[in-house]
């Protein structure tokens, strides 16, 4: 030991002071702390081991070097912060860690090495709505709620064992070793949940057993649902494709009509485009032909009456310029179809690129999507009123120019963990997403929300929803906590406003055999009550409903719950279909009865329709027609338009343009004096401006016209 050797090693490791005790002892760091005093010179009087005629310190004695020509800081001794704590928090005491087993007091770490603080850690603990945070080890922030430790069943420790000193303020005490500095939130809840009963609660009820485990569901024009399956999953027979008749749920085999697909579905999108007819398109799939397919189904036939039609495709002369495994399609402002991402197919490379069809000029390269993957999969897309397209992939988002699709804003990496700011919202770790209400005269900004998902590899499922108003300047993510953890989940869009979330489970993340632990709670959010109180835990049901599984609203105001296909002998593959009944519903109310008379059910942008109500009507809401699957509801959209009504007629004015309201079909409901929805009729607004009707014009495929 030399002072040169000292000094040379602290330097090298980044420190500017060095000191040295004993003769051979170097220490580093940037300060001295503990209240350290000057000794007197003298004091430093042993000889150093590698040069004798240098002195190296002595006992408890340090001969000190700083590269610093400012005075050397010198911290005081340490103690425990219980002062100039972010607000409504509070010194609780050091907690005994080691419970048997390992189990931790605060489930979420996070290691802070150069920045731990009480203030820093206990505010990123309140930021994600956990009233209790901890220190231990100088370094490690820990979140919870006082659940968690009474479930470990810790106990109180003496304050000499909560002594190691904060890696962001030496100063301060950040617990110690399996020693625990806990503070807890003492202000308003940082999140109440509400919890219903009776018939608040609403119910699941079994609607009919299947003939086809659904990949995608997606309600239809005639008052039908499609159903859509990946091929092997069902008997060997299946057709690929079935429409469940609601109306004749008393006869199982005129119940479900038999349709075909010709290429495996597994994993493609699904619309319900603006043409004339209402025709459903799928878009990719599996593998080879499939992942190019473009597949069109014209719903015919009414409620008990089955109809002719059937899916069509012909890869060979219509499909899409790139093969997409997982994409999302979406309608744009000018009616032409947005397809986006996805991968080659068969877990293979990656497909960064956007398209649209009828094909316009070559596919675009998305930078995002190609460094984003595979945890960009089914993107959510949103038209948005200034004109752009909300795009959220991973834990990203941005605006995307509508004419050049290039990203024209980013916005805030999106809320995860408050521990993993890594986990991910779209496939695999595959959370759910719906635009929230847009009321006339539409001066508020559009809101997407987006609830649950998982943290990236030991899938650990998330306990939160996030908001933003993508068009606000600096616009930036609200966070709320869930009632539970919540992965592979699914959210349908109520005639109320407000948004059910249900299916999915607590650990895991989206794939064959990767999620456990069922959620088997309904959950609803309302999103006119106050932040943080929002949610409503509602009824449970029996069946596991894991990957794979779907949700959509019916016409009778009712949530059709369908799939589950987890390829696991924990878990069954899933053919009964339930329906969840709204608190709305329960009690059989007597639904408003809504009659269009002809010429009033094509609507264009501003203009005045009417329609004919048996009851008082309170609000009059429109609700895009989403395809669900994999927590995505391509075409979701919920509008409440301004009305009048006088007697029993209603005069309903359209949206006033296709950022608004992009073109397409709605469910129209009308609503009482008690929420209760009528049955809903279906509308077109803003018509078919790029012409769909007439495409493609390739052979093998039915026209409806323009």
């Amino acid at each position: 030991m030399t002072v040169q050797r000292c000094i040379g090693n602290c330097t090298a490791l980044g420190f500017g002071v060095a000191a040295i005790e004993y003769a051979y002892q170097c220490f580093c760091g940037n300060y001295l702390q503990n209240g350290a005093k000057a000794a007197a010179q003298s004091d430093c009087n042993m000889r150093c081991s590698g040069d004798a005629t240098q002195f190296c310190g002595a006992g408890d004695r340090l001969s000190v070097y700083s590269n610093s020509t400012a005075n050397l800081t010198v911290y005081a001794v340490p103690t425990v912060q219980k002062t100039d704590l972010p607000e409504n928090w509070a010194y609780v005491g050091c907690l005994h860690d080691d419970a048997p087993g390992g189990v931790r007091a605060l489930p979420y770490q996070l290691i802070l090495q150069n920045n731990n603080t009480a203030n820093n850690c206990i505010s990123q603990c309140s930021a994600f709505g956990y009233p209790y945070g901890g220190l231990e080890y100088g370094d490690e922030c820990y979140c919870g709620d006082l659940g968690d430790i009474q479930s470990a069943q810790v106990t109180s420790a003496p304050e000499s064992d909560c002594t190691f000193t904060c890696s962001g303020n030496a100063t301060t005490f950040c617990g110690g070793a399996r020693r625990l500095s806990l503070y807890n939130w003492t202000g308003p809840n940082l999140a109440k949940w509400n919890y219903a009963s009776g018939n608040a609660a609403g119910a699941y009820q079994f609607l009919i057993g299947g003939v086809v485990v659904p990949l995608i569901t997606h309600a239809a024009r005639n008052g039908k649902v499609t159903f859509l399956e990946k091929a092997g999953t069902g008997p060997p027979n299946s057709t690929g494709a079935y429409e469940l008749d609601v109306a004749q749920l008393n006869n199982f085999g005129k119940a479900w009509r038999p349709m075909h697909v010709k290429t495996d579905v597994f994993c493609s999108a699904s619309i319900t485009l603006p043409d004339k007819v209402g025709r459903q398109l799928n878009v990719g799939g599996w593998a080879l032909d499939a992942t190019f397919g473009v597949r069109l189904y014209w719903p015919d036939g009414t409620p008990g009456v089955w109809g002719k039609n059937d899916w069509q495709e012909n890869v060979k002369v219509l499909k899409l310029q790139n093969g997409r495994w997982y994409p999302t399609a979406m309608i744009m402002a000018n009616g032409t179809i947005l397809v986006v991402g996805g991968e080659e197919g068969s877990n293979g490379r990656a497909v960064p690129t956007l398209e649209i069809l009828p094909t316009q000029g070559p596919v675009l390269y998305a930078e995002y999507l190609n460094r984003t993957d595979p945890n960009n999969l089914y993107p959510y897309l949103a038209v948005l009123p200034s004109g752009g397209i909300f795009i959220q992939y991973y834990n990203e988002a941005a605006i995307l120019d509508e004419v050049t699709l290039q990203v024209k804003k980013r916005l805030p990496n999106v809320p995860a963990a408050v521990n993993r700011p890594d986990g991910g919202r779209t496939y695999p770790n595959e959370g759910t997403a719906v635009l929230l209400p847009q009321y006339a005269p539409y001066t508020d900004p559009l809101k997407v929300l987006i609830c649950g998902g998982s943290t990236p590899y030991q899938g650990n499922a998330l306990d939160n929803c996030v908001t933003i108003a993508p068009d606000v300047p600096n616009a930036n993510w609200t966070l709320e906590r869930m009632p539970s953890k919540r992965v592979l989940s699914c959210m349908a869009a109520l005639p109320d406003g407000t948004y059910l979330i249900l299916n999915g489970a607590h650990q895991g993340q989206a794939g064959f055999g990767l999620a456990v632990d069922p959620n088997f709670n309904a959950v609803l959010y309302e999103p006119l009550r106050p932040l943080h109180n929002r949610f409503t835990v509602l009824a449970n049901t029996t069946v596991a409903r894991m990957y794979h599984s779907e949700a959509i609203l019916m016409d009778d105001g009712r949530v059709l719950v369908s799939g589950s296909d987890p390829e696991d002998k924990r878990f069954p593959q899933e053919y009964r279909v339930e329906v969840f009944i709204p608190p709305y519903l329960m009690g059989n109310p007597v639904q408003p009865v809504v009659t269009i008379t002809a010429g009033q059910s094509d609507w264009a942008y501003s203009g005045s329709y009417t329609f004919s109500v048996d009851q008082a009507v309170a609000k009059v809401s429109l609700l895009g027609v989403g395809g669900s699957t994999h927590g995505n509801s391509m075409g979701q959209r919920t509008i409440f338009p301004a009305f009048t009504c006088s007697g029993a007629s209603c005069t309903v004015t359209a949206p006033p343009d296709a950022h608004t309201c992009p073109p397409g079909w709605f469910q129209l409901f009308a609503l009482n004096a008690q929420g209760v929805p009528s049955k809903a009729v279906w509308v077109r607004i803003g018509g078919d401006p790029a012409q769909l009707g007439n495409w493609p014009q390739q052979g093998g495929f039915n026209l409806p016209g323009v």
